[in-house]
């Protein structure tokens, strides 16, 4: 099941500021995350929880991506050792640790 965030930016199609623009809430009574406020200056209203729940495969969508995203930044080699491989003429190595984490988190399964 999504995020609320995740259905919020799926109906944007954008990220979203979620201090300034949108507030969410939980009041820890087994209800879960509401809107809570929605600014004016969106371009669009705010939605139904009919509208949001119809977004929930899209949502997830987004999120699994988001998820493989993470999951490369952590593994993928540090700024330092791209500047060291830079450096020592070593990028060949670097395209193959690269591809390593690539081929263990492929978007195609996002």
């Amino acid at each position: 099941m999504s995020s609320l965030t995740n259905k919020i930016r799926t109906y944007l199609g954008r990220n979203v500021d979620f201090q300034n623009e949108i507030q969410l809430r939980n009041d820890s009574d087994g209800k879960g995350d509401y809107i809570f406020y929605w600014s004016d200056d969106i371009e669009k209203s705010k939605p139904t929880d009919e509208q949001l729940n119809a977004l929930e495969s899209q949502a997830d969508e987004l999120e699994t991506a988001n998820q493989v995203i993470s999951n490369r930044k952590a593994e993928y080699p540090s700024i330092e050792e791209c500047v060291h491989a830079i450096l020592d003429d070593d990028l060949e190595n670097l395209q193959i640790l690269r591809q390593a984490v690539k081929n263990k988190f492929p978007k195609e399964n996002a």
